[in-house]
């Protein structure tokens, strides 16, 4: 596997494989690889010839008061993972070289960012849409990968792709969890055991509400009243937002039906954790 960090280099890299007629799947991450990543990996082994992962911790989609700074990093293990995943290469490009002075262009994405954990976490998406623009810029690949964890993500990505006629294939991965259902996440190494058994009050709603919906409970409202009592039963977990969506438009559902999504951002302690789930399919 190529470690390769000049973004020229990386362009150059991938021109020669398209030119040698291989495809390249993407797939993007801020490192710190659990099972999930790894997952993603392997399915990008599966569909396409070459494998092209970029780490890169992106300020831009965090917050001032977000967790840039304590935001896990080891370079050295990602690598070992990527590795024996079967990638070709790990793009790691300098923040100077992907932001360098004077950058001022962001790419936007209206509408579906205004709602979940674009309406929360204001500049997050810019931030989430001009990265990825840039890398599928250098990196040039036929079809990207990204995890259905964060649902809204990959909705926006999809929309920019569409919108602006990139001939790109987005493909979303199952969200994948631990043993206890917890969703894996690279900021779930930030909760204690005590606060990791609180996190679990997510999965909890996830199967209480299928559960109520194949009982035949279509009221969006008072699911959604269900939900917030079974998170607020736990001591020291703030909900941010517990929605039902849309699964193309994202906007609230009143009456929940095939394409209804429930979405949901917690805070256990200090760490923000999401999830979602089809309510109406084991999706």
């Amino acid at each position: 596997m190529e470690v390769i960090r000049p973004l020229a280099e990386m362009t150059g890299w991938s021109r020669k494989l398209t030119a040698g007629g291989k495809t390249i799947a993407l797939v993007p991450t801020m490192g710190y690889f659990h099972e999930g990543h790894l997952r993603l990996m392997r399915m990008a082994v599966a569909e396409a010839d070459t494998v092209v992962v970029s780490l890169f911790v992106n300020a831009m989609q965090f917050g001032p008061r977000e967790d840039l700074a304590r935001y896990p990093r080891d370079f050295d293990r990602d690598r070992q993972l990527a590795e024996k995943q079967g990638v070709d290469v790990l793009f790691a490009p300098s923040a100077e070289e992907m932001y360098p002075p004077g950058f001022s262009s962001l790419v936007r994405v209206e509408d579906i960012t205004a709602t979940l954990c674009g309406k929360q976490r204001p500049g997050h998406f810019e931030g989430v849409t001009t990265v990825v623009a840039k890398l599928f810029h250098i990196v040039k690949p036929d079809m990207a990968i990204f995890g259905e964890k964060d649902f809204q993500q990959l909705s926006v990505i999809r929309k920019m792709v569409k919108d602006l006629d990139w001939d790109i294939e987005i493909i979303g991965h199952p969200i994948v969890r631990e043993a206890d259902g917890l969703a894996m996440s690279s900021r779930n190494i930030y909760l204690s055991p005590e606060e990791r058994l609180k996190a679990l009050s997510l999965y909890r709603a996830i199967e209480h509400s299928r559960l109520r919906v194949r009982e035949g409970l279509t009221d969006a409202g008072r699911l959604k009243d269900e939900i917030k009592d079974i998170i607020q039963a736990s001591a020291e977990v703030t909900i941010d937002y517990v929605s039902i969506v849309d699964s193309l438009s994202l906007a609230d559902k009143n009456i929940i039906d095939k394409q209804s999504v429930l979405a949901m951002a917690v805070k256990v302690g200090n760490t923000r954790l999401i999830d979602n789930c089809f309510l109406c399919s084991k999706k």
